[in-house]
């Protein structure tokens, strides 16, 4: 038997609660992790209160994240005792994922842990902070360096916002970090955002085309936001999208496009193969200073995780959820 968090439906009502769960109920996988960490990103806790159909089958155990040690495998790749790190793959949607003391998975779904980060620091970052990575070398793919100009990120005391500024920093990027939170500005200054923005201040509806500003953005809002970020992007600029959290819309018209030039470049990082996964985490063992991590995470217990789904869906909660799962790594 082990803990977790399960979300079941019966008769139409949702319910989560953390309890026993069976071994056996596991799902299949070639390999078993003992979890030590996971984290609470938006995603699940809109699986948690059910706000959104993200759970596509029950019961589920929640959690898109997990860090921990192989405990049991039939993959040659991942032998007991290596430390393995999982984001994504619909774990927490169609898969069990990483809220609970187990989880068995395809080996197709892990990475190595990579080095110096811990089971803790790993989660710190999770997929926030791997789909920022992404982000990141998506610009730089695209050709925008930091002598192109200012590059922009919503959403900016959020996981991947957060995550984004400091990797851009550190990269000599001149960061402009929006943010619904004005109050937050020491934190985000302190990650190394040189302008500060109100979030208000781009999410009306604005003209088809605006003074230009930024030569890079990463994007985490979606809706009337990603519009008015396309629509003030300098010539030829680079826009990397990952996110929805203003809303699914794009209310834009194609004059950025085709007047500009500017690029809206798609970031999955639920799907992405193995190859960019271990480029997007290696950039982030280099250039992500774990005493800024440090700064970004709070951790919370499993038990804590119902409570606090509710603030971070309604904006509450900055930097990175890290949730305890299991003994300390």
């Amino acid at each position: 038997m082990f803990r977790g968090l399960l979300i079941d439906k019966q008769d139409g009502q949702q319910t989560a609660s953390v309890q026993m769960l069976d071994q056996a109920s596991l799902p299949e996988g070639e390999v078993t992790v003992r979890v030590a960490y996971s984290t609470l990103n938006y995603k699940d806790a809109l699986a948690i209160t059910g706000r959104s159909p993200v759970v596509r089958k029950f019961p589920m155990v929640p959690g898109i994240d997990f860090a921990g040690t192989v405990e049991a495998s039939a993959d040659p790749a991942f032998a007991p005792g290596a430390q393995v790190v999982l984001n994504g793959w619909g774990v927490g949607e169609t898969h069990w994922g990483g809220l609970a003391e187990l989880a068995r998975v395809p080996a197709r779904f892990l990475i190595p842990l990579q080095a110096p980060f811990t089971p803790r620091q790993a989660m710190g970052i999770g997929t926030a902070g791997y789909t920022a990575a992404l982000c990141v070398l998506a610009l730089e793919r695209q050709g925008v360096t930091p002598d192109k100009g200012p590059v922009v990120v919503t959403g900016a005391a959020g996981g991947v916002g957060s995550v984004a500024v400091a990797l851009l920093a550190k990269a000599g990027y001149e960061v402009a970090a929006v943010t619904g939170r004005v109050q937050v500005a020491d934190f985000l200054t302190g990650l190394g955002a040189r302008h500060i923005i109100d979030r208000a201040e781009i999410s009306q509806p604005g003209k088809p085309l605006e003074k230009e500003r930024w030569a890079g953005a990463v994007d985490v809002a979606g809706g009337q936001v990603l519009a008015n970020v396309c629509a003030a992007m300098r010539y030829r600029g680079v826009v990397t999208a990952c996110g929805l959290a203003a809303g699914m819309g794009l209310p834009a018209t194609v004059a950025p496009f085709i007047l500009r030039g500017v690029t809206l470049a798609g970031i999955d990082s639920v799907m992405a193969p193995t190859p960019d996964r271990l480029q997007a985490w290696q950039r982030l063992a280099a250039d992500l200073d774990t005493a800024v991590l440090e700064k970004l995470m709070h951790e919370i217990t499993l038990d804590d995780a119902i409570g606090i789904a509710p603030d971070l869906l309604a904006g509450k909660v900055r930097g990175r959820l890290v949730v305890r799962v299991g003994a300390s790594q």
